[in-house]
Order: C-alpha cells, then sequence, then structure tokens
C-alpha cells in the first residue's frame, strides 16, 4: 500500500473515534509539515476556528521551525490563544500522525498551559 493510503485510514480512524468521544469539546486538530507544524482549536458545531497557532506566525517567524523546540512554543502559544477565547477543555486530533516525537511536544506543552484533552 502507498503511504498516502495508510495515512488516510489512519486520519479516518482518528476522526471517527473523535467523533465518538468528542461529544461538543472543541477540536485541537494539528498538521506536521517539514519545515513547519500548525495547529488550531476548531468548534465543529460552529463551523469556525477559534483560536489558531504555527511556526508561520509573525512573532515567531524564523525562529522556530518544524522540531521539538518549536511545537512547544506552537502548544504554548495556541493554549494562551484557546483559554482567552474561554476554552479549556477539547479533544485532540493528531490527524494521521503518529503521537510522538514533535506531536506529543506540541499536546504536552499544551496540557501545561492549561488544556484539558
Amino acid at each position: 500500500m502507498a503511504k498516502l493510503t495508510l495515512f488516510e485510514r489512519r486520519r479516518q480512524r482518528v476522526r471517527t473515534s473523535l467523533r465518538k468521544r468528542g461529544g461538543t469539546r472543541p477540536r485541537l486538530s494539528i498538521h506536521r509539515s517539514g519545515r513547519h507544524i500548525y495547529a488550531q482549536v476548531i468548534d465543529d458545531a460552529q463551523g469556525r476556528t477559534v483560536a489558531s497557532a504555527s511556526t508561520l506566525d509573525k512573532d515567531v517567524r524564523g525562529q522556530a521551525g518544524a522540531n521539538v523546540a518549536g511545537a512547544q512554543d506552537v502548544g504554548r502559544r495556541l493554549a494562551e490563544k484557546a483559554k482567552a477565547a474561554g476554552v479549556t477543555q477539547v479533544v485532540f486530533d493528531r490527524g494521521g500522525f503518529l503521537f510522538h516525537g514533535r506531536v506529543k511536544a506540541l499536546a504536552d506543552a499544551a496540557r501545561e498551559g492549561g488544556l484539558e484533552f
């Protein structure tokens, strides 16, 4: 099987389990590329993004890349923005990415920042 096909299967499996368990909580969705990492808190009931952060934000552009330190910074900043918007509980949507390395670093930093999931 192709790598993309396996990725898409993991992504659908994660998304399906989130729909079953998620309830009314917003979803913390991440995307990881070779150069950057992106995260956003999405309210699926209203269909809008509540908060977002990435290594492309103006205040950190050029300082943080797609490494563990950059992912931790994105997690901290996302937690601050989400708490400012009134969101404290989310479900973690890792997409098709495995939960280790940069993905785990972002999740741990968001938890330390005050998000519960």
